[in-house]
C-alpha cells in the first residue's frame, strides 16, 4: 500500500486531515516518508541548501559561533549543536574554520538533531568528528548551547488558517472524488489568531508552527538559563501572512498532493513567532542573508579564495557568491536571525 493509498484510508475513516498532520505524514513516515526513504540535497537531488553552494557560508557561520562563545568569556565546555545537519557539509566547514580558535574545539560536544536515518550515516560519515545524534533538543546535555538552524524551520509541520467574515476557518487536506485536495473546516476562532485580525482581511491565510514554537522555546529557555546563541536562518519573513505551503521534487515545484512521499513539503518561516516563543532570551533584528553574510566578511574571503582559482572554477566560485549574497537569488527571501541571553554583546552580523 502507497502512502497515498494509506492517506486516503485513514480519511475515509476519521476525516480529514491538518495540514501539519498531512506534512508529518509525508516527511516522516517510517516506510514512505520523504525524509526516511531518500537523501535529497544537492544538484542530483530535490533542492541544494547553501553550505552545498560554497565552503563560504559554512566557514563565516562557525567565525559568527566562535566570536559569540568568546564574547560570553569563552566556556570551558558548551554544546555545538545543529538542527537538521543535512549531509554534515555545514559542520565539516564550521569545524574546519574555527580549528585555529584557540580552546574552541577542546571545548565542544557536538550534538545533531537528525530524524531521517539515511542522513545520519551521512552526517557521520562526512563529518569524522565525534557526535552524538539525537530526534530532539530534549536530548541534548545541559550547558550553554551553541545552535545553528539552517533551513530547518521550513519543513516543520504548519497549519493554515483562512479569515471569513464570520472568523476564520481551517484548511484541511480531504477528499474530492477520491483525489486529495484542500478544503474548509466549520467556522472556528482559536485563541492564538486573536492578534491578527487587525492585520488581515477576508480571504487571507495565516500560517502557523506549532512545533517550531515549541523548539524555540526550548531554545530560548536555555539560552537565557545557560548562555549560548542560536542563529536561525530561513527563507520568511517577520509575520505570516499567505499561502506559502509548496513541494519541491527535482528543484521544481509540484503540487504537495502528487504522489505523497516523494517531494520535499514547506512552508516560509514566521520570524516573529520564532522570536515571541525564544523569550526571555533576546533576540536581533531580521537580516537579509546577503547583508549578514557581507557583514560577517563574505566578500573579502571570496575575493581570498579565488586569487587560487582560474577558469570554469572561478566562475562557478563567482557564481556562488552571486547566489549566496544577490539580492535576486537567496540574499533577500532568506533571512537570519539569532537568539541571546539579553546579558551578553549583540551577535556579530547584526545591525543594533
Amino acid at each position: 500500500m502507497t502512502l497515498e493509498d494509506e492517506l486516503k484510508a485513514r480519511i475515509q475513516a476519521t476525516g480529514p486531515l491538518t495540514i501539519a498532520d498531512y506534512m508529518a505524514e509525508c516527511l516522516l513516515h517510517p516506510r514512505h516518508g520523504y525524509y526516511a526513504t531518500q537523501d535529497p540535497l544537492g544538484r542530483a537531488g530535490d533542492f541544494i541548501t547553501a553550505p552545498e553552494i560554497s565552503q563560504m557560508f559554512g566557514e563565516l557561520l562557525g567565525l559568527f559561533l566562535a566570536q559569540c562563545w568568546i564574547d560570553q568569556g569563552s566556556p570551558s565546555t558548551f554544546r555545538l549543536v545543529e538542527l537538521g545537519p543535512g549531509r554534515g557539509t555545514l559542520m565539516v566547514d564550521i569545524l574546519r574554520a574555527t580549528k585555529a580558535v584557540p580552546g574552541f574545539h577542546e571545548a565542544a560536544d557536538l550534538h545533531l538533531v537528525e530524524a531521517s536515518p539515511t542522513l545520519r550515516t551521512k552526517q557521520r560519515e562526512t563529518i569524522g568528528h565525534p557526535l552524538t545524534h539525537h530526534d530532539d533538543l530534549n536530548g541534548v546535555p545541559d550547558g550553554p548551547l551553541f545552535l545553528i538552524a539552517n533551513e530547518f524551520f521550513d519543513a516543520l509541520p504548519i497549519r493554515q488558517f483562512q479569515r471569513d467574515k464570520q472568523g476564520w476557518r481551517e484548511r484541511l487536506v480531504g477528499l474530492n472524488d477520491g483525489t486529495l485536495t484542500l478544503g474548509l473546516s466549520d467556522p472556528t476562532a482559536p485563541d492564538f489568531l486573536g492578534h491578527r485580525t487587525n492585520d488581515t482581511k477576508p480571504g487571507d491565510v495565516v500560517e502557523i508552527s506549532v512545533p517550531s514554537q515549541t523548539i524555540a522555546s526550548h531554545i530560548g529557555q536555555r539560552i537565557a538559563n545557560q548562555g549560548g546563541v542560536a542563529l536561525i536562518i530561513d527563507y520568511g519573513d517577520w509575520r505570516s501572512l499567505g499561502d506559502t505551503f509548496q513541494a519541491i521534487r527535482a528543484h521544481e515545484k509540484v503540487s504537495p498532493f502528487d504522489t505523497p512521499g516523494s517531494a520535499d513539503l514547506t512552508a516560509h518561516v514566521d520570524l516573529e513567532a520564532l522570536a515571541t516563543a525564544a523569550s526571555p532570551a533576546a533576540h536581533t533584528r531580521l537580516t537579509p542573508q546577503g547583508v549578514f553574510l557581507e557583514r560577517l566578511g563574505i566578500t573579502p574571503r571570496a575575493q581570498a579564495l579565488a586569487n587560487s582559482l582560474s577558469g570554469e572554477a572561478l566562475e562557478n566560485h563567482v557564481a556562488a557568491h552571486h547566489r549566496l549574497t544577490h539580492p535576486d537569488q537567496m540574499g533577500t527571501l532568506f533571512k537570519a536571525m539569532a537568539i541571546y541571553p539579553s546579558d551578553s554583546p549583540q551577535p556579530p552580523g547584526f545591525a543594533q
